[in-house]
């Protein structure tokens, strides 16, 4: 497990790398045999996997999820987990001592609460809950690697200022990979890394907006895509479902991968059903 965390710490020190979001054994087993260094959960897709909305998976799924993720791969694996699955801090302390014992390389502590009202916890309790994870960690020796994560230009408050001042205090605090989801502009993307330097920046790329050169070009580190796979995913079984039940016909179905193709890829090939 050290050489899986030793690994993901490097990977964050110089350069730019995509760490795409599995949900499953089977996404995690595929995104590695196409070369990526390293992967990251997704809540969202965890979640649609389980017939759940996101945000409404437990804390004891959550971690069986990650578990078979990690146990699914070789490479380092980054966990998405939401914001701790407490409010307090001592709660995040406790669950984050959890989460590091289902084998990953990284975890990452959001701010956002789920209420639309106060979509954010208030900047003190924010601080705190991202020092009580790094507590939380430099107490099991791991070297796990945090992220600290402001929410808010997807939870409607998509105020950069603010956003910057938490990111910087998230790091001040502890993180060592700051991550504002929802940015997307050269200027937005571009004050964040500044702010925060030297410490690494992830970036979120959710639709067809940028490339790994242009945000590799402008200094981030990380680059992940969400949910966005999955969606994409779920659009394809959508799309043959619906033709099927609204037109009674099977002409999507032809584009699926073919089944030697993906059967192989967890195993000798062989004809099935």
């Amino acid at each position: 497990m050290k050489n899986r965390i030793d690994a993901f710490r490097r990977l964050h020190e110089s350069g730019c790398f995509v760490i795409p979001n599995p949900w499953d054994a089977g996404s995690a087993k595929l995104l590695a045999s196409l070369g990526f260094p390293a992967l990251a959960t997704t809540s969202s897709g965890i979640a649609w996997s389980l017939g759940l909305p996101d945000n409404h998976v437990s804390l004891s799924d959550a971690l069986s999820e990650i578990q078979v993720i990690t146990s699914a791969v070789t490479v380092p694996v980054n966990a998405d987990f939401e914001g701790g699955f407490a409010r307090e801090p001592e709660g995040v302390a406790t669950n984050v001592t959890a989460a590091l014992q289902t084998g990953i390389a990284g975890v990452s502590i959001e701010d956002s609460t789920g209420n639309a009202q106060q979509p954010l916890f208030d900047f003190a309790l924010s601080v705190e809950r991202i020092r009580a994870a790094r507590r939380a960690i430099d107490a099991s020796g791991t070297g796990v690697l945090l992220t600290g994560r402001s929410e808010g230009f997807i939870v409607g408050r998509p105020d950069l200022a603010e956003t910057v001042r938490r990111l910087t205090a998230y790091a001040e605090a502890g993180a060592d990979c700051l991550y504002a989801p929802g940015i997307r502009t050269t200027a937005e993307i571009t004050t964040v890394i500044q702010a925060v330097a030297p410490k690494p920046v992830n970036v979120l790329v959710g639709s067809d907006f940028t490339t790994v050169s242009e945000l590799a070009a402008l200094g981030v580190r990380r680059i992940s895509v969400g949910g966005a796979l999955a969606r994409v995913a779920w659009a394809g079984f959508l799309d043959a479902s619906r033709e099927i039940a609204s037109k009674g016909t099977f002409s999507r179905l032809a584009t699926g991968v073919p089944f030697d193709e993906i059967n192989g890829a967890f195993g000798p090939a062989r004809s099935g059903s």
